[in-house]
């Protein structure tokens, strides 16, 4: 399906969540905390990233729990949340295959995300793992200011990842991985003289896991808590101009944890839940937001280490506006026999962050070595979800069991 754009520069604008000021839509009252202007609500103030289908989840499984997917269970898709859960895995080897369809509540057809997974164990304290991401925008035509066709293209991103996991004990385990990021919108397109290229970075992830065997009440329970740094590494620029800022990656940092119940012999539940918060600067407002007047926001001048520390204090409303900065994933999960899962959970992030609210159920069926599982997303607050109503799905391939 071709899609029309109103020129290169809005759909360069609109895929990469580009970052503008809004600053001019908010006003401070008389407690000094900016706030639309008429209502008085706070300001709106999403924190914006390039290359954000990094932070979309590609497991069919977590995506059924709401997101869920730090502390949750180990399988080849661990990858795309956790690395340090790959030497807590029950089997020697697994490989996963997903497809999420985009807009496809729009009918859009050719949009979609495919990922690879796989991981091996090397013994029992060591892993290594490896994943591709890729996200088609399908096919796009480039028009300019005066809706006058300019080219054609394929819009297109990737992430190739190499894990490697250890345990530092029995019950607490360490991983790292590295990445290479592509992301190719517009190339050759000429915005006001400059021409567009693609985009390149590299990027590390740090998690660590522990887990234990605990009693609530009188049944047995093992807990999962987690804490996992992802795409912490270089800017990324589409333009080649000195005076053009670089931007941010979705540099983020998610806690997680889990409490799954063996009932008896046949029936096991998991809880789960996630807290994620991009290590990535707030949008600044006001007037003192560009001390050395060169045309850039100070706070997108930044090195992406800065970047992470000030990301903790940097909110124009105080700590009110950095804790609603925390997305919640929560999630509920049933297994029979080892064999039927059944699963549901919710997604909320603040009406001032970008006002993602939905829940989602999934399900799942083993069979030998072979796993299905399916996730349905339902958007609470009416938003144009680009996952609204679509049926993801994963294969996974599990091989000898540890």
């Amino acid at each position: 399906m071709k899609k029309y754009f109103y020129g290169a520069l809005f759909t360069l604008l609109l895929i990469t969540l580009s970052t503008t000021e809004s600053s001019a839509q908010c006003i401070q009252n008389s407690n000094g905390d900016w706030v639309l202007p008429g209502s008085g609500e706070p300001c709106p103030n999403a924190i914006i990233t390039a290359v954000p289908f990094l932070r979309i989840s590609a497991d069919a499984r977590a995506s059924g729990l709401g997101d869920a997917g730090i502390a949750l269970s180990a399988d080849a898709n661990s990858l795309g949340f956790n690395d340090s859960k790959l030497v807590f895995a029950e089997e020697d080897m697994g490989v996963s295959m997903s497809y999420t369809p985009w807009f496809r509540n729009i009918n859009i057809t050719d949009m979609y995300i495919a990922y690879l997974s796989g991981y091996k164990k090397i013994d029992n304290l060591q892993a290594f793992g490896g994943s591709i991401r890729f996200f088609s925008f399908g096919n796009i035509i480039f028009t300019d200011e005066n809706g006058q066709q300019v080219g054609e293209g394929n819009p297109q991103e990737a992430e190739i990842k190499l894990a490697y996991a250890r345990k530092l004990g029995d019950k607490l385990g360490f991983g790292i991985g590295g990445k290479f990021i592509y992301s190719d919108l517009a190339s050759n397109q000429v915005v006001a003289g400059q021409t567009i290229s693609a985009g390149l970075a590299g990027a590390v992830d740090i998690s660590a896991t522990y887990m234990d065997d605990i009693e609530i009440g009188n049944t047995d329970a093992e807990l999962t808590v987690a804490l996992s740094a992802t795409n912490i590494g270089s800017k990324i620029t589409y333009l080649n101009a000195a005076n053009n800022a670089k931007d941010y990656l979705p540099t983020n940092l998610g806690l997680g944890a889990a409490l799954n119940f063996k009932i008896d012999e046949f029936n096991k539940v998991a809880l789960v839940a996630d807290f994620n918060k991009l290590m990535v600067p707030t949008t600044c407002f006001g007037p003192d937001c560009d001390q050395d007047g060169n045309g850039i926001s100070d706070h997108l001048e930044l090195n992406p280490i800065a970047a992470m520390f000030s990301s903790f204090g940097d909110a124009p409303n105080g700590f009110s506006e950095e804790i609603a900065e925390i997305q919640v994933s929560t999630g509920v999960e049933y297994w029979y026999n080892n064999q039927f899962a059944l699963r549901g959970g919710y997604f909320h992030e603040s009406a001032t962050k970008g006002n993602r609210r939905f829940a989602t159920i999934g399900t799942g069926l083993k069979y030998n070595v072979f796993e299905i599982n399916l996730s349905y997303l339902i958007s609470i607050n009416q938003q144009n979800n680009p996952l609204a109503n679509t049926m993801r799905f994963a294969l996974i391939f599990n091989f000898g069991e540890n």
